[in-house]
């Protein structure tokens, strides 16, 4: 069994880094059977995405929800899908393209994982050279442990020896 956990966001625009910072926890721990990246683009997600039996994907919304609220939503084969805030996105151009249409997408095109879990914080501050804010920042660890629990099976598959009968 694999997974992949996939930060989104730009690590330049304050809140919007938060996918990238959780992404950068979870690799810390180091977990077997793992894979971890930060990307900047959804509109690469089902090709990075190829091959995962679970895929995690750390991204910022905004709801209207307070900063910092972890959503933990299942968007793979056999739901729904994303809805809004993820349907939520800019008015053109490729930041029209976000991570709900990625799913989409990739659902329309046989290419999700089996298992496909969204892990969104939600955001206050998008400007550029901006950090993380307060509450952003102290939500960096509880998306990282939500990630982390959402990988355990696949950390137990791959720290387990197999064993040779005779």
């Amino acid at each position: 069994m694999s997974a992949l956990v996939v930060g989104l966001g730009s690590p330049d625009r304050g809140d919007d880094a938060v996918g990238p910072a959780v992404a950068r926890g979870v690799a810390a721990l180091g977990l077997p059977g793992v894979r971890v990246l930060t990307h900047e683009d959804p509109t690469d997600l089902v090709e990075l995405w190829t091959g995962a039996e679970l895929a995690v994907v750390v991204d910022g919304v905004r709801s209207g929800a307070p900063a910092g609220t972890l959503h933990v939503v299942d968007a793979g084969v056999g739901t729904r899908g994303l809805a809004h805030p993820w349907t939520a996105t800019a008015h053109g151009g490729t930041h029209a393209f976000g991570l709900a249409t990625a799913v989409e997408l990739a659902r329309a095109l046989d290419r999700l994982p089996p298992r496909l879990v969204v892990v969104g914080v939600e955001v206050a501050v998008l400007d550029h050279g901006a950090p993380l804010s307060g509450p952003v920042a102290h939500a960096v660890g509880p998306a990282v442990d939500a990630v982390a629990d959402l990988v355990a099976p696949v950390r137990s598959a791959a720290s387990e020896v197999p064993r040779v009968r005779r």
